[in-house]
């Protein structure tokens, strides 16, 4: 809904587009943010940096999965401990969440192009003369968003995905007793909110470096941050449905939990 609603304003030249080219030309005359340090940010929405950061990460969960999913079968064949001794269920499709990664970043310029194309809507006067018109929605944003953001999910979503099964298991425990007792460490939790949080902040840093430098306007970085919130939710639903270690058996094991009686 707000993409659609940005998307409006600015091809029918609406007010807030008036608005937000004051807005932009005010920030990329101000001098609050070094130059250098906004050239930076706006570097990393690059696909050069912001894919091959997205590359290892995928390689790495991908080869963590396989290696999971390898053990929890040689537990199964065992004649004693099962998928708890291999620390729960694995993903059935442990290549599924790195390949939508990938296909989710492939994404970006297949819808960015033709609604750059379609709108037409000129640039800052810092990027008067260039090669082309088109600057919404910024595809630097929507790169740097679903590449850090996709990689982010990768490396915490199989450790929130567990978090959340040991806590379906053990009921109304103590949090910190659970971490103990089910070896949970501090530090795994503090690492999925810390990952996330930075990515938010390094996004954030993207679109004021693309402003500041005066090659988008505001609203062509909101545009591709719901762009890219739309792959990214498109992701999570995909891997919940088809990876293997999604919602149903979660909801299996909450009803298992509450009992005949439960609801």
């Amino acid at each position: 809904m707000l993409f659609a609603a940005l998307t409006w304003q600015v091809a029918g030249h609406g007010p807030l587009r008036t608005l937000d080219e004051r807005l932009g030309r005010t920030l990329a005359a101000a001098g609050g943010t070094p130059s250098g340090l906004a050239e930076f940010f706006a570097d990393l929405g690059n696909t050069v940096v912001a894919l091959p950061v997205l590359l290892v990460v995928m390689v790495w969960t991908g080869w963590r999965g396989r290696q999971r999913s390898q053990r929890w079968q040689r537990a199964r064949e065992g004649e004693q401990g099962g998928a708890e001794a291999a620390g729960g269920p694995a993903p059935v499709r442990w290549w599924l969440p790195p390949l939508a990664a990938g296909l989710a970043l492939a994404a970006v310029p297949a819808l960015v192009v033709p609604l750059k194309l379609w709108l037409a809507r000129p640039g800052p006067p810092q990027m008067a003369g260039g090669a082309h018109d088109g600057f919404y929605p910024s595809g630097h944003g929507a790169t740097a968003a679903v590449a850090y953001g996709v990689a982010a999910l990768l490396l915490t979503r199989g450790r929130m995905r567990g978090q959340r099964r040991l806590r379906l298991r053990i009921g109304n425990d103590n949090g910190k007793d659970m971490d103990a007792r089910w070896g949970v460490p501090a530090a795994a939790v503090a690492l999925s909110v810390a990952v996330p949080v930075a990515v938010a902040l390094l996004n954030v840093g993207v679109g004021i470096g693309l402003v500041r430098r005066g090659y988008h306007w505001p609203l062509d970085v909101l545009g591709g941050w719901c762009l890219a919130g739309v792959l990214l939710a498109v992701w999570c639903a995909v891997c919940d449905r088809w990876a293997g270690d999604g919602g149903r058996a979660v909801r299996q094991e909450a009803g298992d939990a509450a009992g005949p009686g439960g609801t």
